[in-house]
C-alpha cells in the first residue's frame, strides 16, 4: 500500500519537474541550456566572432587617405604639387639671390677690410633689402642710422658681420640670414617654412 502511494506521488511529480526544467533552460543562454533540453534549432556563433575571428568578410573603406586614381604610381617627382613647389622655389631663389651673394661678397672677400665702411651703393642694398627687414630693426637703428659697416662678429672673431653704426657713435652688429628669412615669410608666407627649413642654417 506505501509503495503505490509512493509511486502515484512520483508520477504526479514528474509534470511539475519538466516544467521546472523547462523554465529554468528558457532563462539560461543556450549553450547552458542545450544540457537540459533538446532543441533542433542550431547554436548561433559566440558574438565574438561575428566581429572577430571566424566573421565573414566585410567591405569598408581602407585606412587611410587614398591616392587618386590618376596619381597612384606617378613618382613623387612628377607630381602637379612637387613642380609646383619647385616652381615657387626658383622664384624665391630668384628674388634673394643677388643680396645673399653681394652680403656674402662683402662678409668674405677682401672687398672691405675690418672696421670699414660700406660704398654707398652697396649700403644702401643692404639697409633696403636686408636690415630694413630684420625682425628687430628699429632696436638695431637705435637713435639713427649713420653707416653700415663690416667688422669681426663680437664674440667668434673668426666670423665677420654686418654692422649698424649709429648717429651716437654707437654700433651693433645684425644677422643678414634673419633678414632674409623675416623677408620671405613676408612675401612668401605660404611656402616660406618650408624655404627656409631647406636653404638656411638654424639659428
Amino acid at each position: 500500500m506505501a509503495s503505490s502511494a509512493a509511486a502515484l506521488l512520483l508520477m504526479r511529480g514528474a509534470p511539475l519537474r519538466a516544467r521546472v526544467l523547462r523554465a529554468t533552460a528558457a532563462a539560461l543562454p543556450r549553450r547552458f541550456a542545450s544540457g537540459l533540453v533538446s532543441t533542433d534549432e542550431p547554436l548561433s556563433p559566440p558574438a565574438a566572432a561575428s566581429a572577430g575571428e571566424g566573421a565573414p568578410a566585410t567591405s569598408g573603406s581602407p585606412k587611410g587617405p587614398v591616392a587618386p586614381l590618376y596619381m597612384q604610381g606617378v613618382p613623387w617627382a612628377e607630381q602637379p604639387e612637387y613642380r609646383r613647389w619647385k616652381d615657387k622655389e626658383e622664384e624665391i631663389l630668384k628674388d634673394i639671390e643677388p643680396i645673399r651673394i653681394l652680403t656674402k661678397e662683402i662678409l668674405h672677400s677682401d672687398r672691405y677690410g675690418d672696421g670699414e665702411r660700406l660704398s654707398a651703393e652697396d649700403e644702401k642694398e643692404v639697409i633696403e633689402k636686408l636690415l630694413t627687414y630684420h625682425p628687430h630693426s628699429e632696436d638695431k637703428i637705435g637713435c639713427g642710422l649713420d653707416s653700415i659697416m663690416v667688422d669681426r662678429h663680437p664674440q667668434f672673431g673668426n666670423s665677420r658681420c654686418l654692422f649698424v653704426v649709429r648717429t651716437d657713435g654707437g654700433w651693433i652688429d645684425f644677422s643678414y640670414q634673419k633678414c632674409l628669412r623675416a623677408y620671405v615669410k613676408r612675401k612668401y608666407p605660404s611656402h616660406a617654412e618650408k624655404f627656409i627649413r631647406e636653404h638656411f642654417k638654424r639659428s
